[in-house]
């Protein structure tokens, strides 16, 4: 529940930021944010990692002692536990994901993913701060089943609700695609039972816009199974594409006449150079927004559009933008108190501790995003958030400077 004070949220305070971290674990960090400042470094990290690692080369050691250790929890579910604890002692959860990703699975490796998220959840029950995990569709089926039955590959209609033109699509599909289309529904439907008898909730990823509508499709008719009583079962809404707060509002249609919680997390999108070069080369208008500032206005929009929307909507406020972690937080003192356990916020492991550590000593419901599993697995994880931090307008330059500022306070 959100403690209500007079005094604003002061997402500057770098000593409940970073009390979580030792001296050594702070400099290490600052080092990363400030490589991180120099995007050909980054360019060229990303480019030799990966082929690295798949060579055999000697640099597992030092990529575990510091992109792996910055953003991971550990190899297993076991090594994660050091860092959940610690996360708990600050009041702050965890969303756990098995940071495999996504590729073209075949049904055996599918089956075994589906087994891992299982095993995944059945750990989660057994820890008090881990209310959460996260899942990738593509974790299991092929992503060539999900591009055939997207109704964007061949339109640039983004938006509509597809849900007939998907099922006319399910069964235009070959015996053998059908069969594995009902196996993916298995899996996901074995994956909800398991999180329904524990409690754990269940947020399924966005990924690209050309695979998207049968994830939205699965991930709706499991929220119209799972989400009668309690919000088990969460669709990601990717803000920067120009249709998806249209889409928020044809969602909470469906709730309201299907008498169910639409579960939302709101983020602003991991995808946006592939879109677009993807959109330029098949020549259909590009789903991302044509700007920042219309990409902030929509996200910002989708807050308070929730936050109207209580009685039918529980949102996870998952963002690194501090305007609108504050429009989040202080709308929220306005809200009935028996509302706001319906709201959550969230940021990924290694990334805006000054957001997260903030608002957990303020008494708010927020988690870190705490990815795990082998190394050489989750390279493309890591590559992701070196990019990203690379990429985002003064993104690193934010992080180096508040560690640079709690280092000096230290120091004082």
């Amino acid at each position: 529940m959100v403690k209500v004070q007079g005094d604003l949220l002061n997402f500057n305070n770098t000593e409940k930021a970073f009390s979580y971290k030792s001296n050594a674990e702070l400099k290490r960090s600052g080092w990363l944010f400030a490589l991180m400042q120099y995007p050909i470094l980054v360019k060229i990290g990303t480019l030799f990692t990966p082929w690295a690692i798949r060579s055999g080369l000697p640099i597992r050691k030092l990529i575990k002692s510091t992109l792996f250790q910055q953003f991971v929890g550990g190899e297993s579910l076991k090594e994660t536990s050091k860092v959940t604890n610690l996360l708990a002692s600050y009041r702050v959860d965890v969303i756990l994901d098995y940071g495999v990703e996504g590729g073209e699975q075949d049904e055996d490796h599918a089956n075994k993913t589906t087994e891992e998220f299982i095993r995944v959840i059945q750990y989660a029950a057994t820890q008090k701060n881990i209310p959460f995990i996260s899942i990738k569709i593509t974790g299991l089926t092929s992503f060539e089943l999900l591009e055939k039955l997207d109704a964007t590959v061949q339109s640039s209609n983004y938006g509509v609700d597809v849900t007939a033109d998907l099922e006319k699509r399910i069964q235009d599909l070959s015996s053998v695609d059908q069969q594995k289309w009902n196996n993916l529904r298995k899996r996901f439907n074995s994956i909800c039972e398991v999180a329904k008898e524990t409690g754990i909730g269940i947020m399924v990823d966005a990924e690209e816009s050309w695979i998207q509508d049968p994830i939205d499709f699965l991930t709706e008719k499991a929220m119209l199974k799972y989400n009668v009583n309690k919000c088990l079962v969460y669709n990601t809404i990717q803000l920067y594409r120009h249709d998806r707060l249209p889409y928020l509002k044809d969602l909470l249609k469906k709730a309201s006449k299907g008498e169910f919680m639409a579960g939302v997390k709101l983020v602003r999108g991991a995808y946006m150079e592939k879109e677009r070069l993807r959109a330029e080369k098949y020549g259909y208008q590009s789903p991302i927004q044509p700007n920042k500032a219309t990409c902030d206005r929509d996200y910002n929009d989708a807050i308070q559009f929730c936050f109207q929307n209580l009685d039918n909507i529980e949102i996870i406020v998952a963002s690194h933008n501090e305007n609108s972690n504050l429009l989040a937080a202080q709308t929220a003192k306005t809200l009935d108190p028996a509302l706001t356990k319906r709201i959550h916020f969230s940021q990924l492991f290694g990334m805006s501790d000054h957001l997260t550590f903030n608002l957990a000593a303020d008494g708010y419901s927020v988690s870190k995003y705490l990815p795990f599993g082998p190394l050489e697995e989750v390279v493309p994880y890591l590559m992701r958030r070196a990019q990203e931090n690379s990429s985002v307008s003064g993104q690193t330059g934010r992080e180096f400077q508040l560690i640079q500022t709690e280092i000096k306070r230290r120091k004082a």
